[in-house]
Order: C-alpha cells, then sequence, then structure tokens
C-alpha cells in the first residue's frame, strides 16, 4: 500500500501500475470534502515520491465516481472574505495541477457519476474511459457558482469553446456518447470492460505507443483561437446566454466572461482568473439563496424517506373525478408505474381524464423521452370505470371531485363503503379543512389531504395533508405513493389553504389593495416578473381562474377574518360578476387570442379597465419598490404565521412549498430566506411603515422578538 486514507487508498496493480481509489468511508458517494481533498495532496505527493511508479489509474469505490464537492461545506466557506476564499481556491487547484504534471501517464476510470469536482478530476488526467450508463457534468450555475477545480479552464482547451460553453453555462448532464462525441472522454465501455480498458491505455501510454506528453499539453497552454475567433464565440455567447439566463442569475454570463478572460493565459494564471471570479460569485446573494435551496431539498427528501419505514406498499391507486385534474393525477402515476383506476359518473368525464393522459404522454413519444410501446403500456395501465367493482383491491383512492365540501363528503363516504378496511382515503382539495371532511367518514384514521398543483404533471410539490385524526400510516403511505409518482411531498397540518394556499391569498391581498388605489394591474405583473416571479398577480389569476379565486378567497375570508375578509367590492367580485374567468373563457383581467401554437396568448382588453375603474377606493402614486412591499409583505408574514402554528415543521418547508408550489424566485431561496436577505429587524421596520393598510401588514409578537434578539430563520 502506498497510501491509505479515510476516503483515498494508493495501491500497486502490477509492475509499476497504481491505483489510486476513492472510497469515502462512512458515506454512500464519493464528494470532494475537506478530507477528501487533503487526503488527495497527500497521495499525490506519495505518488511523486514514488519513483518506482510508470502510471496511475484513477479509478472508485462506489457506484458513481464522485458527485462533486461537499455541498454542506459552502455554507461556512462561503462566508470568509474573499481574498481568503481566493487563496483557498488556488491551493486546492495546486492539487489537481500536481496530479496533472505527474511524470507518469494518468487514466481516469469514470464508472458512473462525475459531476462539478467530479469531473474536474477526470480533467486533470491525461486519458479518461467512460462507462456507458455514466454521466458527466459542470452543474454549478445551478447554485450560483461556476466551476472552481479547474473546469473553466482545462474542458474549453479539451473540447472546445462552444461546446465547454455549452456545458458550464446550462449546466447539465451529458450522457457517454455525447461526452466521446465532443472528445471529453477518450473511450467508452461497458462497465464489466471499464478497469480492462483503462488498464490497456495505461500500458500503451508507459511503453510510449500513445504520447501521453503530447495529449496533456493543449491543457497547458492558451486557448487555440486567435483574437477575432475569440470576439465571435465569445460575444455571441454571452448574448444568447444572457437571454436565457435572466439578469437574476448571474453565473452562467460570469462563466463565459471568465473563460473569455483566461483565454490568452496559460493554465496557471487562468486559474488565477477562474479563483478571483468564482470568489466573487460565491460571495452573492445567489448563490447563498441557490446553495440554501439544495440543502433545504436535501432536508425535504430526508424527511421523505423518514416515512419509508411504516408506509404500506401502493399496487394499485384510484382517482374519483376524470376531468382535466383526474387525467393529470392518472398519467402521472401510470407513467411512474403504478396502475389507476379512474372513475367518474359521466362517460365525458371518462373522455376528458383519458384525453388529458393521452395528450401527456404523447408529448413524450414526440420528444424522445418514450416509446410508443411503452406509451401504450401506460395507457392501459389506466382502467376506467364508472362503478366501484373494483375498489376493493385498491391500496389509495385519490377524490379529485368539485371544491364542494358537502359533495366531497358524499363522495368520500361513498367510496368508503367499497373499499379494504386499510385503504388510505386522500382529498385532492386546495382549501377544504380535512378535519372537517372526515367528519362523513366511520375510518378518520386512513384519511388525508394530497393537494396536487395544476398542471399536475409540471408542478413537483405535493402537499400531503394530516387532519386531526389522520394516522402516522395513513400520511406516511401518502408520502411514499407522491414520491413513486416523482414528486416531491411536505406534510403540513389541517387549516384553511394549508400552507401554500394560505400563503398566497394574502399576497393576491396586496394585490387587491394596489387596484383599490388605481394601480395599473399590467404595470404591477410587469414589476412582479422583474422582481423573480414566473408570472404577475393579474395574468397568474387568469391562469388559476377567477372562479377559482373567487371561491378560494371566500373559504380564507370564513378561516382567517381577522386579516383575510375583505369589505366591499375587490377586482375579483368585479371579474366574476362580469363572467371574465380567465383563459378557461378567453377573458379576465386579459384577453386571450390564440397563437400560431394553439396556445393562449394575453393581450389588453380595455373593457378589463373600465370595469375596474368602480372598485378604485382613492389614487395613490406608489413607486415600484412600493408595488413590491405592498405584494410581498403580506405574503412573507402569512409564511412566518404557518411556521409559527406549526402548520409547517421547518423553515426550509416552507420555504420549499412556496418555490415547488407557486413558483416563488428561487434566487431569492424563499418568503423566509428572504425575510433573513432583507435583515428581520429590517423587515419588520418596513411591514410597520405599510401598517396602515391591515391586519395582513402587522408582524408576529414572535417576529418581533426575532428582530431584538438579532435572530434568523436560517443560522
Amino acid at each position: 500500500m502506498i497510501y491509505e486514507g479515510k476516503a483515498i487508498t494508493v495501491k500497486a496493480l502490477e509492475s509499476g501500475i497504481v491505483e489510486l481509489k476513492f472510497d469515502l468511508k462512512g458515506e454512500s458517494v464519493n464528494k470532494f470534502n475537506r478530507l477528501t481533498l487533503s487526503e488527495l495532496r497527500q497521495s499525490v505527493d506519495a505518488i511523486k515520491a514514488d519513483a518506482s511508479i510508470k502510471g496511475v489509474i484513477v479509478s472508485s469505490g462506489k457506484d458513481v465516481f464522485i458527485v462533486g464537492a461537499d455541498i454542506t461545506e459552502f455554507v461556512e466557506n462561503f462566508k470568509l472574505p474573499e481574498e481568503q476564499l481566493v487563496s483557498s481556491g488556488l491551493e486546492a487547484n495546486r492539487i489537481f495541477s500536481d496530479f496533472e504534471d505527474l511524470n507518469v501517464p494518468t487514466v481516469v476510470a469514470i464508472n458512473g457519476i462525475a459531476l462539478g469536482g467530479g469531473l474536474e478530476m477526470c480533467l486533470a488526467a491525461d486519458y479518461r474511459v467512460m462507462a456507458e450508463g455514466a454521466k458527466i457534468g459542470l452543474p454549478e450555475v445551478k447554485l450560483g457558482i461556476y466551476p472552481g477545480f479547474g473546469g473553466t479552464v482545462r474542458l474549453p482547451r479539451l473540447i472546445g469553446t462552444d461546446n465547454a460553453v455549452e456545458w458550464i453555462a446550462s449546466g447539465k448532464e451529458n450522457r457517454a456518447e455525447e461526452a466521446l462525441k465532443v472528445g471529453a472522454v477518450d473511450a467508452v465501455v461497458s462497465a464489466d470492460k471499464l478497469q480492462a480498458a483503462a488498464l490497456d491505455l495505461i500500458k500503451r501510454a508507459i511503453s510510449g505507443e500513445l504520447d501521453y506528453k503530447a495529449k496533456r499539453q493543449p491543457k497547458l497552454e492558451k486557448l487555440k483561437l486567435n483574437a477575432i475567433e475569440q470576439m465571435m464565440a465569445f460575444e455571441t455567447a454571452k448574448g444568447f446566454v444572457a437571454g436565457q439566463a435572466g439578469p437574476n442569475y448571474p453565473a452562467p454570463v460570469e462563466a463565459i466572461k471568465t473563460i473569455q478572460k483566461a483565454a490568452n493565459f496559460g493554465r496557471d494564471k487562468a486559474l488565477e482568473v477562474e479563483a478571483a471570479g468564482f470568489a466573487k460569485l460565491a460571495k452573492t446573494s445567489v448563490a447563498e439563496s441557490l446553495i440554501g435551496l439544495f440543502l433545504n431539498d436535501q432536508e425535504l427528501k430526508k424527511k421523505a424517506k423518514a416515512h419509508d419505514a411504516i408506509a404500506q406498499d401502493v399496487k394499485l391507486a384510484a382517482v374519483l373525478g376524470a376531468g382535466i385534474m383526474g387525467g393529470g393525477i392518472a398519467y402521472q402515476s401510470a407513467s411512474k408505474g403504478t396502475p389507476i383506476l379512474m372513475k367518474d359518473i359521466r362517460e365525458e368525464g371518462i373522455k376528458m381524464g383519458l384525453g388529458e393522459a393521452s395528450k401527456l404522454l404523447g408529448k413524450r413519444v414526440e420528444k424522445g423521452r418514450m416509446t410508443t410501446a411503452q406509451m401504450a403500456e401506460s395507457l392501459s395501465a389506466i382502467r376506467p370505470t364508472m362503478s366501484y367493482g373494483d375498489f376493493g383491491h385498491v391500496d389509495i383512492v385519490v377524490e379529485a371531485v368539485v371544491e364542494n365540501p358537502k359533495v366531497k363528503q358524499a363522495v368520500l363516504a361513498e367510496v368508503e363503503a367499497a373499499v379494504k378496511e386499510g385503504t388510505i382515503l386522500a382529498s385532492n382539495t386546495s382549501t377544504i379543512s380535512i378535519s372537517l371532511l372526515a367528519k362523513a367518514l366511520k375510518r378518520p384514521e386512513n384519511f388525508v389531504g394530497m393537494h396536487f398543483f395544476n398542471p399536475v404533471h409540471m408542478m413537483p410539490l405535493v402537499e400531503v395533508i394530516r387532519g386531526e385524526k389522520s394516522s402516522d400510516e395513513a400520511v406516511a403511505t401518502t408520502v411514499a405513493y407522491a414520491k413513486k409518482m416523482g414528486k416531491n411531498p411536505i406534510v403540513v397540518n389541517d387549516c384553511p389553504g394549508f400552507l401554500v394556499n394560505r400563503v398566497l391569498f394574502p399576497y393576491f391581498g396586496g394585490f387587491s389593495k394596489l387596484l383599490s388605489f388605481g394601480v395599473d394591474f399590467a404595470r404591477i405583473d410587469k414589476v412582479m416578473e422583474k422582481f423573480g416571479w414566473p408570472m404577475g398577480p393579474a395574468y397568474l389569476s387568469d391562469v388559476v381562474g377567477i372562479d377559482t379565486g373567487h371561491h378560494g378567497r371566500d373559504v380564507m375570508a370564513e378561516g382567517f377574518p381577522d386579516r383575510m375578509a375583505v369589505e366591499g367590492r375587490t377586482a375579483v367580485d368585479v371579474m366574476y360578476e362580469a363572467n371574465r374567468l380567465g383563459q378557461k373563457n378567453g377573458k379576465g383581467f386579459y384577453a386571450y387570442e390564440t397563437d400560431k401554437r394553439g396556445k393562449p396568448k394575453k393581450v389588453s382588453d380595455p373593457e378589463a379597465y373600465e370595469l375596474l375603474k368602480s372598485i378604485v377606493a382613492e389614487q395613490r402614486e406608489l413607486s415600484d419598490e412600493d408595488i413590491v412591499n405592498i405584494m410581498m409583505i403580506p405574503l412573507c408574514l402569512e409564511t412566518v404565521r404557518c411556521l409559527e402554528d406549526g402548520i409547517v415543521e421547518t423553515a426550509a418547508e416552507a420555504d420549499m412549498g412556496l418555490i415547488y408550489g407557486i413558483g416563488f424566485p428561487p434566487f431569492r431561496g424563499g418568503a423566509l430566506r428572504y425575510i433573513d436577505s432583507v435583515g428581520v429587524a429590517e423587515f419588520v421596520a418596513l411591514a410597520d411603515k405599510y401598517a396602515d393598510l391591515g391586519a395582513l401588514y402587522q408582524p408576529t409578537e414572535k417576529l418581533r422578538e426575532m428582530a431584538k434578539n438579532g435572530q434568523t430563520f436560517f443560522g
């Protein structure tokens, strides 16, 4: 044994050939944490000091190669002063460069995922052999940063600027055939032949048949592009990527600027350029938010996994109420491998549900994500029915009928009589109390809420709602089923609107206030889209449906009369009474025309403005900043209340619910992280500035305490 650590071992394979193996003890994957980096330093030094070594193979003892850096360490590291971050980046890079500069050939055997620092390790070697099923990529931009272990330097010199920009700016994972095509790897073999192929390559390099020094040389030199080629390559790329990423995500464009700045330098100077830019990005609020999101997502997955121990296996599901929603749920279940019965009392409901499922499956076939045979298999896993005949075999039933408590109670009581004793019943309600619905049931312990968001196939969140009598098994089984459907479940406690809608309606309350001050809704939409929302509140109301919003508002007003009840008529009332229901009937705040692709396109409609004149209470001149504050303060304060009331258990779950459920701007990290970024004391003072707008703008006592004590939601 030449070197033995907790993450890396170096041992002789056969005459003069050694294997440097990554195998981090006590972890299911390899990652570059402090320990691994310091052991890589020692391993490289040990290899350097041993004159008998003629070649090095780098491998992994796990199913993956290396998943990248240990992101949990970023939070602490990125708090360091910028110059310290630069010097620690250069120190890490010296290890990779010393490995690259070994005076013997090196080959990496990529057996599984190699991402971020994992791929950068591979790029430092002379040759790369990849298993057919492996994937490689540099996903750092998704965390608001760019590669920091030499990725912006080595990749463009290896696969050309255009390819490297595409890989780095998109952060995508690339399959083996793509990696081979662009020259990121030298060979692709089946997994069982990987070791043999690596050995063969290293022997050919040792014997001189392959010139490893010549292979290494381009990575040490400046980019092979003249000034005009550079200008064409970089300027076009910057323009295109800036358009794609938008102004709130600086990392993709910064990565291109870094490659451009370093183009005329050799490796070591280019690495200095990378380190300086990396440190600058690491200190941004975007990086802080996106890294926080990643860690929140890990926490969510861990919490969802904790339910597995007591969850029942769902082999057959059912959905009540076909239509668009039922069809979407059926599609999601069947396409992820759980057969489902789809029941409706009307033939046209069944037709609509099946139509929705086959449309969604058809789109997957069009995009090459599914074969026609797989589509047929998924469709046959959806069994339409107008009776409860087969319900005796079902493990979970999702009720998705109209949003009316009496109708839901009647349907739930009826299905309870048709299923076996242990079957879980779940209501896809968006606002109605689960404990209230449970009153109609003989086995309320088997009943939970399972709130899907529209469109089901696109929205990642499912709220699993625990009623007063819901058992742990019922909650666990529903969480497991949601995960099996490819969704991110969050368990919330029962209250009107649960988490997401309870928080969303105060946001719409802010919108209502602005309209009563005579502010143009199109302007509000523009301001909120600039803030980072995927769509402004007027457009969102039209997409959701004015009637849905109207009904939801009434439920919320009844549940929280102190702050959500409204006096007098509002914009939503005016639209609803004029039968302007939004996209579903072609007119709401906007009017809708069909574009070339058959999608609804919004256009301005003078009639909407005319109608809204009747609800203007007073004209106020408001700045864009006022608009953001009047919209965001109620949403943030209601999120705080949900956490304080125990509707949601952790700040991480509250924020992820908003990001996955209503498209809260990810680069801002969620409502509670947004309060942290403003500063808790500053946020309380800001809310107090708008106190005349009513109870939705009043901070809780506990938040005032936090402000006084200098506490934050994410320490």
